[in-house]
C-alpha cells in the first residue's frame, strides 16, 4: 500500500524532473519493506561512514578546502555511531505504539521524496544524517550538495545504494543532483515532499518559501557564560575542544565567553594553560584580527574553517602554527562589538561581567544580534543559574557543562537528539525548535475508538 499522495513531477528542470520521477517509482517500492530490512540499511549507512572515516575526512578537506582533517575523521565516526544508537530501536514502519489510556493507536507512514541540501561546512556527515533519517521512515532521498561538495555527495550516494541494493531494496532510492546550482537546487525544493536545508541563510529562506514543508537551520552564535565556583580549568579545557573543532565550522561552537570579573585573569591563565591558545590584548592587533574576520561588516568567507594562523596572516598578526584558537577580548556586548556576532572560524572573543544575570542579558544582546534561537552554554554548579539562563535566553538548546560544538547536535551522555540539522524555533524562522530527528519526516496517523471506561463530567464540574 503506497501511503505517499503521487502528484505528478512538474519542473522545468528536466534533471530534477527525471530525479524526483525515478524517486518516486523507488519510494512506491519501498513501502513494503520491513522494519528489520529499513533498520540493516540505516545501520549500512552509518557504519559505512564509520568504516570509512579517514578516507572521507581526507576528501572533504581536499574538495571544501576548509576544516581539520583530523576532526573530521572524528566527525564522521562520532556522528555515526551516535546517530545508528539513537535510530535501531525505534520503531518507524506500520504500527508504531499504542497509547491504551487514551485509547490511540499510532501509524507511522512515510513522506514521499525528501530534498536534502547539504553544505560545504560538513560534506559528508550532513548527507548520511539525512539519508539515515529519510530512509528510516521509509522515504526517498535526493542530495542537492554545495558545488565545493559534490564529489562527496556523488561517492556517497553510490555508496549508500550499494547498500539499498544488497538489501533488496529499489533503485534510485539516493539520488544526487550533478552540476548542481541555486535555480536547481530552487526547482528540486519545489517538486519533492519535503525539504531539509542545512546551510547559509538565504538557502533556509528559500526552501521555506519553496511551498513544501520544510526544515532549515538559523545561524548560530553560542555565547558562553563561566558562573562563579567552578573549575575554570575544566571549562576552559571544553570550550577550547568545542571553538577549535574542525576550525570552528560547527554552528553551535562556543564564539563569546563571558567571565565573572574577579575571575578574569585566572580564565586567561587557564586558557593558556591547555598550550593551544594564541591570545593578544595589544589593540591594534585585536582590531587586525576584527577587521580579518569581519571584512566590511561581513564575516570574511575567506576565514571560514581556516587554520588560526592562517587568519593570523590574513591580519598581518604573527600567530603559531601550534594555536588552535584565537582569543580576543571583545569591547562590548550585543551591537557595541561586531565581534559579538558569529565567526565560524577558530576565533573566540572574551568579556568580563558583573552579576550572572549581566551575563545572561550579554549573552542574550548577542543572540538578537545574530543567533537567536540557536544554541547557548553555561559552565554551572547552580541549578538556579542554569533555569534562569534556560528561561531568559531566545534559545533552542542550552548546554549545560559541556563542549557545545561536541554536543548539541546529540551526544552519548545527553539526551539531545543526534543530528546535524538543529532547528532554531521560530526566532531563527525555523519551524522547529529541537534537533532534526526521524521522526519530523515520518507521517503518524491515530486511530482513535471510544475510550470505554471514562465518566464524561457534567457542564457544572468543566467550570467549577
Amino acid at each position: 500500500m503506497n501511503h505517499c499522495v503521487q502528484n505528478p513531477v512538474i519542473s522545468s528542470n528536466p534533471q530534477v524532473q527525471d530525479l524526483v520521477t525515478r524517486a518516486r517509482v523507488a519510494q512506491a517500492a519501498f513501502e513494503s519493506f520491513s522494519q528489520e530490512k529499513v533498520d540493516g540499511i540505516v545501520k549500512g549507512i552509518g557504519k559505512y561512514v564509520y568504516d570509512n572515516a579517514e578516507m572521507l575526512a581526507k576528501m572533504a578537506v581536499e574538495e571544501s578546502g576548509i576544516g581539520r582533517y583530523e576532526d573530521k575523521i572524528l566527525k564522521n565516526k562520532g556522528k555515526a555511531r551516535v546517530i545508528w544508537n539513537n535510530l535501531k530501536d525505534k520503531k518507524s514502519r506500520g504500527i508504531i505504539g499504542e497509547d491504551p489510556a487514551k485509547n490511540l493507536i499510532f501509524v507511522a507512514k512515510p513522506m514521499g521524496v525528501i530534498g536534502a541540501v547539504t553544505p560545504i561546512t560538513n560534506p559528508i556527515v550532513t548527507p548520511m544524517c539525512n539519508a539515515m533519517f529519510a530512509i528510516k521512515a521509509g522515504n526517498a532521498v535526493i542530495f542537492a550538495p554545495h558545488p565545493k561538495a559534490e564529489k562527496c555527495a556523488i561517492l556517497l550516494t553510490e555508496e549508500f545504494m550499494k547498500i539499498v541494493k544488497s538489501f533488496g531494496g529499489p533503485d534510485d532510492l539516493v539520488q544526487v543532483v550533478r552540476k548542481g546550482s541555486i535555480d536547481t537546487t530552487q526547482e528540486l525544493m519545489k517538486a519533492v515532499d519535503v525539504v531539509v536545508a542545512t546551510g547559509g541563510g538565504a538557502m533556509v529562506k528559500s526552501a521555506y518559501s519553496s511551498g513544501k514543508p520544510s526544515f532549515g537551520v538559523g545561524a548560530g552564535n553560542v555565547p558562553v557564560i563561566l558562573d562563579r565556583g567552578i573549575d575554570i580549568k575544566d571549562a576552559a579545557e571544553k570550550i577550547v575542544a568545542g571553538a577549535s573543532f574542525d576550525n570552528g565550522i560547527i554552528c553551535s561552537h562556543e564564539q563569546f565567553v563571558l567571565v565573572p570579573e574577579e575571575n578574569y585573569d585566572e580564565a586567561l591563565k587557564q586558557f593558556m594553560a591547555t598550550g593551544k591558545v594564541w591570545f593578544t590584548k595589544n589593540p591594534d592587533e585585536v582590531e587586525r584580527i576584527r577587521q580579518v574576520v569581519f571584512k566590511d561588516g561581513m564575516l570574511n568567507k575567506d576565514v571560514v574553517g581556516r587554520f588560526p594562523n592562517e587568519i593570523g596572516k590574513l591580519a598581518g598578526v604573527d600567530v603559531p602554527e601550534s594555536a588552535k584558537i584565537i582569543l580576543v577580548p571583545a569591547s562590548a556586548a550585543g551591537d557595541g562589538d561586531i565581534l559579538a556576532k558569529e565567526k565560524l572560524c577558530p576565533v573566540v572573543a572574551i568579556f568580563p561581567y558583573k552579576t550572572f544575570n549581566d551575563a545572561v542579558a550579554m549573552a542574550k544582546a548577542n543572540l538578537l544580534i545574530e543567533g537567536a534561537g540557536h544554541s547557548a552554554a553555561v559552565h554551572s554548579n547552580s541549578e538556579d543559574h542554569i533555569r534562569y539562563a534556560g528561561t531568559e535566553l531566545p534559545i533552542s538548546r542550552l548546554v549545560v557543562n559541556q563542549a557545545s560544538a561536541l554536543t548539541a547536535g546529540g551526544s552519548l551522555t545527553n539526551g539531545f537528539a543526534p543530528t546535524t540539522t538543529l532547528g532554531c524555533g521560530s526566532w531563527g524562522g525555523n519551524s522547529i525548535s529541537e534537533n532534526l530527528d526521524y521522526k519530523h519526516l515520518m507521517n503518524v496517523s491515530r486511530i482513535g475508538k471510544v475510550i470505554t471506561d471514562t465518566k464524561v463530567p457534567t457542564d457544572a464540574e468543566i467550570w467549577a
